[in-house]
């Protein structure tokens, strides 16, 4: 019997992934990774603050061996809470610091899930392992998940071949509703419990709040990039991205206000007029670090310049030092710091951070 690690969330996805495995007459184990000190923090100065919210990484982990107790396998637990400082929260507080907008979701599946996870795996034995991503593997490349709504390629872009080796996701063959009726059949307690949101396994808390422990922030203008004129203050460039339009606390004006761009050296945070202003619009971005996943290189494909984006044709330039530029018609709030994924329909091609946004050829000034 081929044995297979699953990584046990506590949420309703990877309780089915266990279960539909189990079925398949896997020896199914369970792991439960903690990534995060939920109780204390350092702040900015080095000194512990501790966290008023409540810990909601050991409610995980008690509803993970809830069902792995439901479905009559072992749970193991894991500490990465060290590794994933290193490679994934540091990424994060570096990007905030140059004005970016990171993911680090895509970070955390490159190097803590199909990185330390596998190892992990690999120690208990594992001839396979699995999570409950949407997704697919199909001849050892990656595909959007059968729910479009619910697919998570976009967050897998940055994984090899070689991690993906021996993995297995259970529900990407699901939409959720399916996923949640076979808990709900089964009686699992995650069977309704609501979708994690957040950052990856910091999960949802006040940003601002959270943030301050870690950065300094410094008040500055919000000013109109058309006029020059000065519309307010904002709280803090790093609470800020591309696109957005709620949160300003500037009112009186009867368009909307989108931010549409930072000056770090002056504290300038740049909003435009109206949701079809000119500012906001891009048409080619040169993407770095980029990851390709696939065994063909194609010149025309889809993208996704953000998660839940829908796909946009784009052309491709392949340059050096996995540096890629893509071309594409207009379209909206392009942010760097951001995962730009690419696609030939359902297949992940590979993805990377997006790094200068560009119209006619000219970087944008003021992104």
């Amino acid at each position: 019997m081929k044995k297979i690690v699953v990584g046990m969330s506590g949420g309703v996805d990877s309780s089915v992934a266990a279960y539909l495995l189990k079925e398949q007459g896997y020896e199914v184990i369970g792991l439960f990774m903690r990534n995060w000190d939920s109780l204390i923090n350092n702040d900015i100065m080095g000194n512990p603050t501790i966290e008023n919210d409540i810990c909601t990484q050991e409610e995980d982990y008690n509803d993970a061996l809830y069902v792995c107790n439901q479905l009559d396998i072992p749970l193991h637990r894991v500490d990465f809470v060290k590794e994933y400082w290193d490679y994934v929260f540091t990424y994060f507080l570096d990007e905030l610091k140059k004005g970016r907008t990171p993911n680090p979701d895509v970070m955390c599946n490159k190097y803590i899930k199909f990185d330390y996870f596998i190892k992990e795996a690999k120690r208990l034995g594992a001839d396979y392992v699995a999570t409950g991503h949407y997704a697919r593997i199909i001849d050892g490349t990656l595909y959007k998940g059968i729910d479009t709504n619910k697919d998570q390629s976009y967050f897998l872009c940055e994984l090899t071949k070689k991690q993906l080796e021996n993995v297995l996701f259970p529900v990407g063959e699901l939409n959720k509703d399916e996923v949640r009726d076979i808990a709900i059949k089964l009686n699992l307690k995650t069977a309704k419990k609501k979708d994690s949101t957040g950052i990856c396994f910091i999960g949802e808390r006040n940003f601002k709040n959270f943030l301050k422990n870690y950065l300094p922030t410094k008040e500055g203008d919000i000013v109109n990039i058309e006029n020059k004129k000065v519309l307010g203050k904002h709280i803090g460039l790093m609470y800020y991205t591309i696109g957005q339009r709620r949160g300003l606390n500037i009112g009186g004006y009867k368009e909307r206000l989108y931010v549409v761009g930072k000056d770090l050296n002056k504290n300038i945070l740049y909003v435009c007029y109206g949701d079809d202003n000119e500012y906001l619009y891009s048409d080619e971005a040169l993407i770095e670090d980029f990851n390709l996943m696939s065994d063909k290189k194609v010149d025309k494909c889809n993208a996704k310049f953000r998660y839940r984006q829908k796909d946009n044709e784009v052309y491709i330039e392949y340059l050096k030092d996995k540096e890629i530029i893509v071309k594409y018609n207009n379209i909206k709030a392009v942010t760097p710091g951001q995962i730009c994924v690419l696609y030939d329909g359902d297949e992940c091609i590979g993805g990377g951070i997006i790094k200068e946004v560009r119209k006619n050829g000219n970087k944008l000034w003021y992104l």
